[in-house]
């Protein structure tokens, strides 16, 4: 599998990705959720050997889930780690048909509100006629880079993210802006893929297929080392699952030794969802706060 640069890919090759990205997510808002779960993640490849929950997580015991605004494409469920308060300012990045947003919602109650940024204008309008159907006022979807988000800086409480960043091509841009649009003292919880250790040649072209859940992971240290880079605290993980590819999707790539080494060692894929804080800056030296 062909690494992608997260931290200065050319101005063409994250193009080229943004674009394929637009395009498949485009194809997957108006894919039922059993049709992007049996099929690579929303790819529509065909797979049909592949366990339907391979990446996703069961929303519907969530308070605040809605049916209609789960296509099945997350990782997670970071908004079960993000300690969402009532009156919180809420922000998912790449928020697709509104799963997460509604989710989040029902946390911050009336008096809060969610804005949920995504890269393709019709999950954007997935989402908004769902809010609409649902009577949503404190619910608002934007269409954006998360590259370069459409607010400004210091306005959420928390960040909340599902399988996306490792979608986009400069991951140390998204988190920095993620960074920036939070308030001192706000933090993020997003749940992503990640690998750990090298995986068989083989095996990389075929994760591959794994609708960019995978084709952008990078190597789970490198993905944590990003976070600190851009200046947040406190990080850590708070949940890491192992995805699971199916045994005869494995054969199809590995010999017998390589299949027994990757099924019983460390490296893999995997799901982990990360929590970091925005630091509140120290304020003027004598005034005993710091």
């Amino acid at each position: 599998m062909e690494t992608l640069i997260y931290n200065g890919s050319s101005a063409s090759t994250s193009e080229v990705l943004k674009q394929l990205v637009r395009d498949k997510y485009t194809q997957i808002a108006d894919q039922s959720k059993e049709a992007n779960e049996t099929s690579c993640c929303g790819a529509g490849c065909g797979c049909s050997t592949i366990d339907s929950a391979i990446m996703a997580e069961n929303y519907q015991q969530l308070e605040g889930y809605v049916a209609d605004a789960d296509l099945g494409l997350g990782c997670g469920l970071p908004t079960e780690y993000a300690h969402i308060k009532e009156g919180d300012t809420v922000v998912d990045l790449g928020s697709g048909a509104g799963n997460d947003a509604f989710v989040a919602r029902s946390l911050v109650g009336e008096k809060g509100k969610v804005l949920g940024i995504d890269f393709t204008e019709r999950m954007i309008e997935k989402a908004r006629e769902n809010a609409e159907k649902l009577g949503f006022n404190n619910v608002e979807f934007r269409q954006g880079d998360i590259e370069k988000i459409p607010l400004s800086a210091n306005v959420a409480d928390v960040v909340v993210s599902n399988c996306v960043l490792n979608l986009v091509p400069n991951k140390l841009k998204a988190f920095a802006e993620t960074l920036r649009i939070l308030k001192p003292g706000g933090h993020f919880s997003v749940s992503d893929i990640v690998l750990e250790g090298n995986l068989p040649e083989g095996l990389q072209k075929d994760a591959e297929m794994y609708a960019g859940c995978v084709s952008g992971a990078i190597q789970k240290e490198d993905y944590m080392q990003l976070i600190e880079i851009v200046g947040f605290k406190n990080v850590q993980i708070q949940k890491q699952r192992r995805i699971n590819i199916p045994v005869e999707i494995l054969q199809q790539y590995l010999s017998s030794s390589e299949l027994e080494a990757y099924t019983t060692g460390q490296k893999g894929i995997f799901s982990i969802t990360v929590y970091g804080e925005k630091p509140v800056p120290c304020c003027e030296p004598g005034s005993g706060c710091c």
